[in-house]
Order: C-alpha cells, then sequence, then structure tokens
C-alpha cells in the first residue's frame, strides 16, 4: 500500500499541469506585489513586513500552497465520493453564518476567530461545483432528458444564493449565477441564455431611460415594449420558421404603428400601455389559432417568452423601489449614469477612474502613484486592487495583466475539454465560469462598467478567504485533470 501511495504521490506531480500552476504563481505574486503598491505610504515597510496587508498576504499566499499540496496529494476519488458531504457541510456552516456573524458594514457574513476572519461565501463555490458536479455524473442523468433534472441542477445553485443573501452579501451571491453558463454547455437550450440577455436589457434600459413620456408611457417601457414586439416577429420568423404567420404579424405590428401615428398627427394620442397591450395580445391570439396547424410547441415558446417579458417589465419599477435597498439603488444609478454622486455611491469608482486615467500608457512607475499613495481610491488594496495597476503600470500594465488571466481562462477550459467523465468536464466548466464572471464585473465595476458589487479581482486582491476559496477551487481541477493518466494506467 506505501509503494502504491508513493507511486501515486509521484504521478500526480508528473501529471500535474505545470502550465496552470506557473500561471496561479504568475497572479498570486503580481497580486501580492500589488497589494504593497497600494499599502505602501513611504515608510520604507518592506513587502514581506507582517505588519502591512502585503506581509500578510503573502503568509496567505504560503499557507495556500500548503493547500494546495495537501489537495493535490489527496487521492482524486475524493472529490467525487464526498462531493454532497461536503456540500451539505458549507451549506450548514453558511446557514450558522447567518445568526453567528457580526454585522460588519451591514452584512453578516464573516466568521472571526480571534485575528482571523473568514468568509464561508468563497468557500462555498468549490462546494457547490463539487455537487453540481457529481450530479450531471449521476448514472444516466443527462440534463435535457426531463425537465425534474433542471430543477435538481438549480436547486443546487439557488440553496447557497439563498443563504448568502441572507447574510446581505449581494456580490457573493450574485457570482453563482455564473454556473449557470455551465448547464448551457451541458445542452441547455440558448433561449434560456437569451432570455437573461433580454432581462438585463429589459431592466437597465427601463431603470435609465424615464423621460421623456412617449404616448404616456415612460420612453424606456416605450422602447422595451418596441424590442418585444421585434423580438416576437423574429422568433416567428427564425426560430419557428413560419414565413406567413410572421409576416402577417409584422404586417399587423407595421400597419398598427401607422395608424398610432396618423392619429397623433391628428391630435389623437392613444395610451401607449393600451397600445402595446392590445397589440402584442391580437398577435398571441391569432398565432395560437394559427399554430395549431404547425409545430405548438416552439409557438408556445414564442407566446410564453413575450408573455413573460411583459410581466417582467411590469415588475421592473417595483422591484427597483421596493426590494433594491437605497445604497444599492444608488449603484446601479452611478452605473447607469443616471447620478454622478461623486461624493456619494459614485466615489469609489469615479477616483478609480482618475486613478486608471492618470496612468496614461507606460503608467506613473511602480509606488508613484499618487492617488494610490494618498488614499483617495477607498478599498484599494481589496475590490479596486486593478486600479493601482491602471495608475502605475499604465495600460500596458493593465493589459498584461488580463493578458495573464486570458492565457489561464483559456488553458482552463483547454483543460475542460479534454476530461473524459462528466465530472471532471462540469466541474472544470464551473471554475472557468466562477473565474470569467469575478474578472468581468471586478474590473467592470473598477472602470465604471458595473455597478459596484464588492467581488474581488481572482488571486489578486487582499484577502484569505478569497485567495483560499479560489486556491481550492483551481487546485481541485488540478487534481481532476491529473487523474487522467492514474485510470488509464
Amino acid at each position: 500500500m506505501e509503494s502504491r501511495n508513493t507511486k501515486t504521490g509521484g504521478s500526480v506531480f508528473r501529471s500535474i499541469d505545470w502550465v496552470t500552476i506557473c500561471l496561479y504563481l504568475i497572479l498570486v505574486m503580481m497580486g501580492a506585489v500589488s497589494i504593497y503598491a497600494a499599502s505602501y505610504d513611504f515608510d520604507n515597510a518592506s513587502l514581506f513586513d507582517l505588519q502591512e496587508f502585503s506581509g500578510k498576504q503573502i503568509l496567505w499566499i504560503g499557507l495556500s500552497l500548503v493547500v494546495g499540496a495537501v489537495i493535490l496529494i489527496v487521492d482524486y476519488r475524493i472529490y467525487k465520493i464526498y462531493a454532497y458531504p461536503i456540500y451539505g457541510v458549507v451549506l450548514l456552516i453558511l446557514l450558522v453564518t447567518i445568526f453567528v456573524a457580526p454585522d460588519i458594514k451591514g452584512s453578516h457574513s464573516w466568521l472571526v476567530f480571534g485575528p482571523v476572519s473568514l468568509q464561508p461565501a468563497e468557500f462555498g463555490k468549490f462546494a457547490t461545483a463539487l455537487a453540481l458536479a457529481k450530479l450531471f455524473d449521476s448514472y444516466n442523468f443527462t440534463l435535457n432528458a426531463k425537465i425534474s433534472n433542471y430543477f435538481r441542477a438549480m436547486i443546487i445553485i439557488f440553496i447557497p444564493i439563498i443563504l448568502i443573501l441572507l447574510q446581505s452579501e449581494t456580490g457573493s451571491a450574485l457570482v453563482y449565477f455564473s454556473l449557470i453558463f455551465v448547464l448551457y454547455r451541458e445542452g441547455m437550450s440558448g433561449l434560456v441564455l437569451f432570455s437573461i440577455l433580454c432581462a438585463v436589457t429589459y431592466f437597465v434600459v427601463a431603470v435609465k431611460f424615464v423621460e421623456p413620456l412617449i404616448l404616456g408611457i415612460p420612453a424606456g417601457e416605450f422602447s422595451v415594449f418596441v424590442f418585444i414586439l421585434v423580438i416576437y416577429s423574429l422568433m416567428l420568423l427564425f426560430y419557428c420558421r413560419d414565413l406567413i404567420i410572421a409576416r402577417n404579424v409584422i404586417i399587423g405590428f407595421v400597419g398598427s404603428a401607422l395608424i398610432v401615428t396618423i392619429l397623433y398627427f391628428c391630435g389623437i394620442v392613444i395610451n401607449g400601455l393600451v397600445y402595446f397591450l392590445s397589440i402584442l395580445g391580437i398577435a398571441m391570439i391569432y398565432t395560437a389559432v394559427a399554430m395549431f396547424r404547425h409545430r405548438i410547441t416552439k409557438f408556445l415558446i414564442t407566446i410564453g417568452f413575450s408573455a413573460v417579458s411583459v410581466m417582467f417589465l411590469f415588475s421592473v419599477n417595483y422591484v427597483f423601489g421596493n426590494v433594491l435597498e437605497p445604497h444599492q439603488q444608488q449603484r446601479i444609478k452611478v452605473a447607469l449614469g443616471i447620478e454622478d454622486n461623486v461624493m456619494g455611491a459614485g466615489y469609489n469608482v469615479n477616483q478609480s477612474k482618475i486613478a486608471i486615467g492618470s496612468g496614461g500608457i507606460s503608467g506613473k512607475g511602480f509606488l508613484n502613484g499618487t492617488q494610490t499613495k494618498l488614499k483617495y481610491v477607498p478599498e484599494q488594496h481589496t475590490d479596486f486592487i486593478f486600479c493601482t495597476i491602471g495608475e502605475e503600470e499604465g495600460f500596458i500594465g493593465a493589459t498584461l495583466v488580463l493578458a495573464v488571466y486570458l492565457v489561464l481562462i483559456l488553458r482552463l477550459i483547454h483543460i475542460a475539454e479534454r476530461q473524459r467523465t462528466a465530472f471532471e468536464r462540469v466541474y472544470a466548466y464551473c471554475v472557468v465560469s466562477i473565474l470569467i464572471f469575478h474578472l468581468g464585473i471586478n474590473v467592470g465595476m473598477v472602470i465604471g462598467l458595473c455597478p459596484v458589487i464588492g467581488i474581488p479581482l481572482p488571486f489578486f486582491s487582499y484577502g484569505g478567504s478569497s485567495l483560499w476559496g479560489f486556491t481550492i477551487l483551481l487546485f481541485i481541477l488540478l487534481r481532476l485533470d491529473a487523474s487522467r493518466k492514474e485510470r488509464t494506467d
């Protein structure tokens, strides 16, 4: 047994994807140096000073490497056999956190152990990824085989989301929605992703364009209704592939629009809400009558999509005004350009953009960033660490960092595609989806393209929970990938 373990351990390190390891090491060390630059205050403190953020991060990196080595040594079967128990334990910890965690900036998401604080939501990512991979690896499981399979997958994803939302940690909860892309990779209809894209578009347009009023309704709602009519027509034409029905519906939409326009110039103004609901309702009734001669399912999906779109549009104002917290509303308004509020909710983003813009092409040089040194950017060593790179290393340095992330993501996709079982493949795509979401949202909020939701830059931002969480997530994948050769021996 001992010789077998020795052989297995040796084969793991021979089979490990060292390219990914090197990329991981490059990112964590670049992160530590950036944290040092972000927290440097001219007192000549060392990078390894444990009283500074950079020194503490170096310590977290060392501990993360130990954790990563342990993960690589452990038998790969453990992660599959105990996927559900690991998921259950993490859910229990998330539940307990709601009641025992102290209030930190309005959030109950941190467990405090003396001088050390841990955020369980960061560890929930790898646990949820394991559980989802275990589900897809179940005997004879196919996502599209029956509708209940979708519910089982969504339950695994949404339970941690609910528990984290109860901790008032919206940013961390949103990360779990990225796992929906994994379902798409495993056969989920593209209509789901298209529906999500439409929902985001509806929300942004309806919230942003409140003025002026067109036919008595806000310009945003008017635009969304027009968009719904266009999508309805295109779905009939390209999804249902019925030229005759699509033609008749389009003629009806265009003809009614001309009539409304003529009446408007004659001084007769028709309420926009009544008009759109009436014309869409007529189109649906016509389609329902005509569809019995064709493929019923696709026509029902088309009608259902439009009906849900209208209901979602009606819910936007209620959700924005009554469900979202005031500070969340402010962040969205700032991100959409509705309000500037440079001294309030938009302060962080405004200072971050100033810092990045001042870096120019080549940057101000290492430790020479004035915005950073004078502490103009809050949370500059955590969520806003990327602005330090932009200020000191400029466009070239920021591009280089993003290039390293791109190579890592492409490498992980390559690893995912070469897996031989559903468990390894699904887990790998969970890792890819989470990293892409974190990277896109973090960089997006630093440069003002996304609302500030407080999620870290993977391997870069200061924090032990974040670094450990991503390290565990990545190294489990590396261990599963290395096991390919073991299973063939």
